[in-house]
């Protein structure tokens, strides 16, 4: 659960945290373009520690680490998948080659989760809900989803709760094998479905009692703007897009393989 934990936000004042939504998404957005550009190692490694100074800044490493820290499980099946795949139908030249494509695809995973992470961890769902809403996407989507956005991390912790519960009454949720394992978790699954449903229902009759829709025209008490240190991020984005695709095209980019010595398998 600590990969969920990892993208609530935290209330924090850095230049990170204050900066324009829109701008941090599309900072996050041009990553993710530029992780799925790229098979090889090298460039994902760069582009991996990229935000490594927007998180020092904000104040998040912690939390972001975290993160990571969660995602190392489906991290460790994506190599796996890939490896195991790639091995036995023989489908690179080297065992080198097929391990460093591997390892570049497990870090393409890590670099979409860490910087979706940083975006979270810094920016509230108000800000988020109000940026979307002056980017004049309709108010029903918006709601939705910085709605799920905050419960998220909310049923992740209920989950986290559930656990420790169960495990205190006795229930072991890593002995057995796959199978095994997979059933303890219906101890956990049945009271998480049940909270959510319990939660989606209040928050319905919340919203019913507010009147929630019955106004066309929403008005805000804030209004975003653009800053100086919105512009500079915009500039460094704009900058890293253009970046990424000319050494996509027009770079020869070497391969991690070509450093190492043979493997012996």
């Amino acid at each position: 659960m600590s990969m969920f934990e990892g993208f609530r936000f935290r209330h924090v004042t850095s230049p990170i945290h204050n900066r324009d939504p829109r701008i941090k998404f599309l900072f996050v957005l041009v990553i993710f373009v530029i992780a799925v550009f790229f098979i090889e190692f090298l460039p994902l490694l760069v582009l991996f520690f990229l935000p490594l100074p927007f998180v020092w800044i904000a104040g998040v490493r912690r939390q972001w680490l975290r993160s990571l820290r969660g995602a190392v499980f489906l991290a460790s099946f994506i190599f796996v998948f890939n490896f195991g795949f790639g091995y036995l139908y023989r489908s690179y030249a080297t065992t080198a080659v097929l391990l460093e494509y591997s390892l570049a695809m497990t870090l393409r995973f890590l670099v979409m989760v860490g910087s979706f992470s940083i975006f979270f961890l810094t920016t509230s769902p108000d800000h988020l809900s109000l940026a979307l809403e002056q980017s004049h996407v309709p108010y029903e989507f918006t709601f939705a989803f910085t709605t799920a956005v905050r419960f998220v991390p909310v049923l992740a912790e209920e989950a986290q709760t559930i656990m420790d519960a169960q495990k205190a009454r006795g229930l072991e949720l890593e002995r057995g094998n796959f199978l095994k394992r997979v059933r303890n978790y219906i101890p956990i699954l049945i009271p998480l479905i049940v909270s959510a449903i319990r939660r989606s229902l209040e928050l319905a009759e919340a919203m019913e009692s507010r009147a929630w829709g019955s106004s066309p025209k929403r008005t805000n008490l804030y209004v975003l703007k653009i800053e100086a240190g919105d512009l500079i991020l915009l500039a460094l984005t704009i900058t890293l897009l253009a970046s990424g695709i000319y050494v996509r095209y027009f770079v020869q980019i070497p391969q991690l393989s070509t450093f190492l010595p043979p493997l012996p398998f």
